[in-house]
């Protein structure tokens, strides 16, 4: 879940939006104008509509502050936080990698719901506070708008207390069986597999109201728990996954016969001469002796066929250093991971800043079937 408009950095850490927010937006927007019109029968329709937006963007504030908790905690434990990212339902907190014991993992969990939680009992305090100023139109809006994001705000800390994947409280439940079992991918197979249940109750619920009461909320809960089915299996296959590949490294699964060119080669000559004959090689680039990057079919397709005439492969190649290299030491499940993290497909394997080899997802894929092969 990336990040396509960026707000700049809050206490440090980037905050962005993924293009699904804006129609959340605007379906809550839209809900809470219905709400205010519905109970708010003295209100022109500007004062409706301007209470709905700020309501809503005080939501969305709301769901940053319980995203930050989360990042806090992490950045005091030791994990680097690259962003946090708002989408259509809710916000995450890109974290890349998991904390390094139970109680750390506990903390980063429970931090988000607290946050909510107190947000939530500082906007009843202050509704509780406003009722006793001298009623006005501007003193009934602002009670209004309190009232309802301590409603959203405990509601939203109650959901991710939940004990499933994705959810905060699935993470919570993760950490409890990790420090009772000691092994961190079982605790990550149960609360993964809670988290499958949670998904069905949610998509069965939200359709059984849909169909039976025309509810049209009943659609927004299934695709709510269609995106925490989706997020379950995710987690379920990438323990299942580090299972499988325990105890591999890099330098097990590489690809060690990785075909050079030359840097100041065109890619017209490097196409004909080179990719055609060896299409399923990795090729590195190199300049004077030295390895400045690798390219792939992808990243000669980017360029216009009528330009490789006239293009190096210096210029349409992946520079080494934003190409993520791994040692060959590390870890096939830190590798994979890496992968999914930049989204990426390969990763150059550098010791001593000599190319080793690429490590690909395919030759990972090949790796886990010989061994889940030789083990059957």
């Amino acid at each position: 879940m990336r990040s396509t408009i960026q707000l700049g950095r809050w206490f440090g850490v980037p905050i962005g939006l993924h293009y699904s927010w804006f129609v959340a937006a605007w379906l809550i927007t839209l809900s809470l104008a219905s709400e205010f019109a519905l109970h708010n029968s003295g209100w022109g329709s500007a004062t409706v509509w301007s209470l709905a937006v700020a309501t809503a963007l005080l939501f969305f504030v709301c769901i940053v502050l319980h995203e930050l908790a989360h990042a806090t905690v992490a950045r005091l434990s030791g994990v680097p936080v690259r962003g946090i990212t708002l989408f259509a339902l809710g916000g995450i907190a890109l974290i890349d990698k998991d904390a390094a014991t139970p109680a750390r993992e506990f903390w980063m969990a429970i931090a988000g719901p607290a946050a909510s939680f107190v947000l939530g009992m500082a906007c009843l305090a202050l509704t509780s506070a406003a009722r006793w100023v001298a009623p006005t139109a501007a003193v009934s809006a602002l009670v209004t708008v309190l009232a309802r994001l301590a409603y959203i705000n405990v509601g939203l800390a109650l959901f991710n207390l939940i004990p499933g994947f994705p959810l905060d409280g699935g993470r919570v439940l993760r950490s409890i069986v990790w420090a009772v079992t000691h092994d961190a991918n079982r605790a990550t197979r149960i609360a993964a597999r809670a988290g499958q249940v949670v998904a069905f109750v949610f998509i069965v619920a939200g359709l059984y109201s849909l169909i039976t009461r025309n509810d049209f909320g009943g659609l927004w809960i299934a695709v709510i728990g269609w995106f925490l089915l989706e997020g379950a299996q995710a987690y379920y296959v990438q323990a299942q996954l580090t299972t499988n590949l325990r105890g591999l490294r890099v330098a097990d699964v590489m690809m060690r016969d990785c075909a050079t060119v030359d840097a100041g080669t065109t890619l017209e000559r490097f196409v004909n001469d080179q990719l055609l004959h060896f299409i399923g090689r990795c090729f590195a680039v190199t300049q004077n002796n030295h390895v400045v990057g690798l390219i792939t079919p992808d990243d000669v397709k980017r360029i216009k066929r009528d330009r490789w005439n006239q293009t190096t492969v210096s210029q349409a190649m992946r520079p080494l250093r934003s190409l993520h290299p791994v040692k060959p030491s590390a870890s096939v499940g830190d590798a994979l991971a890496l992968m999914g993290r930049e989204n990426v497909n390969q990763l150059p394997v550098v010791s001593n800043s000599h190319l080793e080899g690429v490590v690909t997802r395919s030759y990972l894929v090949q790796a886990l079937q010989l061994k889940n092969e030789l083990q059957a």
